[in-house]
């Protein structure tokens, strides 16, 4: 191995170049470490911009000269270092401080990670002007843009930037620490958007007619959702707890209503648990997932106020074909309030047979996943809901922490005997919680026929 890399890297520099550019930008980056001939691909002289005492907002042609430069070939991965400068009256002048790097399939990754100085909160603002060209042609090919830890600095010279790329399809933020509001008002182009892990975001507006996937992980924001009708995917998964804002129905149920015509949705267990806390019925909601097929739900544990507000929450997605339930034991799990007033009157002084007979039937819903299981009681309770609401279940399949699986089953206590005489692998059973069937678990790799169909044949 180590005689194959030598031997590639005695090989001419163009041709290094022609080989990373076969790579995605990623795996171009991580191809410095073998060995120096292939660092010094990515070495490139650092660009220093003074900007002067005006400040980025009126300079900030310099840098957009400099990225398009970089854009004006995408015929092999490069990576630039731009050190801006500027002066401030009596003061140290403030450096800001980028990566940018381009990958071959027309991306540009803009890292401002190396800022050093304490950053405080802003507002960012991204727009693309309507029915305008850009000033410099290598922007218009840009297909993807990832900004990573955007500071305060950059506060005026991004938009500038970021208007230039007119035909931009993928868009995402990471570790952006200090913008606390953000507003995009995309182009016709934009097909996919994700903020992820910015901590102080507290207000996120998002326009953009042709979108197909919106992803957002952190804190709970207050999310805005404007000419989005094109909508398919959406992952809401707020790990970071509630954030800076009031916890509001009215605000959570508009979002979730502007979301009713999703194909595939994830989000976090607690948002349905703290609306129904609140006296939220979905039931008597006016809006339905009429076009859901895939729902993924996020939570640290079940209980009975997750597990009962998520059996709740299906009830509002008829069409439903997917279910996928992960429990992570290490994320954080947030407490609910209490809410002195309720939105309807709260449900969750239900019993357990009451709840169960008054839940819909998923009519359409074919599999079910449980990843993360620990065979606790309020699983149970929730595999017992699933298996009686569904009416075309043809696979349900729990996987414990280790990743290990079962196909789950539902035996009814006459057939239990028959059941484990006609497989040539043993069942391993279980009591339901209602003591009224039995759960067959079968091993995944042991698992030669659906349990659902031999069971169906001998009942």
């Amino acid at each position: 191995m180590e005689a194959n890399l030598d031997l590639i890297s005695t090989l001419p520099q163009e041709v290094l170049l022609h080989i990373v550019s076969f790579l995605p930008l990623k795996e171009a980056v991580r191809s410095s470490i073998l060995s120096t001939s292939w660092k010094s691909l990515w070495t490139r002289n650092h660009v220093h911009l003074d900007i002067g005492s005006d400040g980025i907002a009126a300079n900030h042609e310099g840098v957009t000269q400099v990225i398009g430069e970089i854009l004006r070939s995408y015929s092999c991965p490069e990576m630039q270092k731009l050190c801006l400068e500027f002066s401030k009256t009596g003061n140290e002048p403030d450096k800001l401080t980028l990566l940018a790097a381009k990958g071959v399939d027309k991306e540009l990754h803009l890292d401002f990670a190396e800022e050093q100085q304490a950053t405080r909160t802003f507002h960012l603002k991204l727009e693309h002007p309507s029915n305008q060209l850009p000033e410099i042609p290598s922007f218009a090919s840009l297909k993807i843009l990832h900004l990573r830890a955007v500071s305060h600095l950059a506060e005026n010279m991004l938009p500038a930037v970021f208007s230039k790329f007119v035909s931009l399809e993928y868009l995402k933020l990471e570790n952006c620490i200090g913008l606390q509001c953000l507003d995009i008002k995309a182009g016709g182009s934009l097909k996919s958007f994700s903020v992820l892990d910015c901590p102080d975001m507290a207000d996120l507006t998002l326009s953009a007619p042709n979108l197909r996937s919106f992803s957002y992980r952190g804190a709970l924001p207050w999310i805005q959702l404007k000419n989005v009708d094109n909508l398919a995917y959406v992952m809401l998964d707020m790990a970071d707890g509630l954030g800076q804002n009031e916890f509001d129905c009215e605000v959570l149920l508009s979002l979730l209503a502007s979301l009713k015509d999703v194909e595939i949705l994830s989000l976090s267990g607690w948002l349905l648990e703290w609306l129904c806390s609140a006296g939220v019925i979905f039931r008597q909601l006016e809006f339905r997932f009429s076009k859901l097929k895939e729902l993924s739900w996020i939570e640290s544990s079940i209980d009975k106020p997750r597990r009962d507000s998520m059996a709740d929450f299906l009830d509002i997605c008829p069409s439903l074909e997917r279910l996928f339930i992960n429990i992570d034991r290490g994320r954080k799990s947030f407490a609910c309030p209490h809410f002195h007033q309720f939105w309807h009157e709260p449900y969750f002084g239900m019993d357990y047979t009451t709840l169960k007979s008054s839940s819909s039937q998923a009519k359409h819903l074919k599999f079910v996943k449980l990843a993360g299981c620990s065979n606790q009681e309020d699983e149970l309770h929730l595999l017992d809901i699933l298996l009686k609401k569904s009416v075309v279940l043809q696979s349900m399949i729990v996987a414990s922490a280790a990743n290990h699986s079962w196909q789950v089953v539902k035996i009814p206590l006459s057939q239990l005997r028959l059941t484990t005489r006609r497989r040539t692998k043993q069942i391993a059973t279980r009591l339901s919680p209602n003591k009224d069937c039995y759960f067959g678990f079968i091993e995944e790799e042991n698992r030669s026929l659906s349990p659902f169909h031999e069971l169906r044949r001998m009942t």
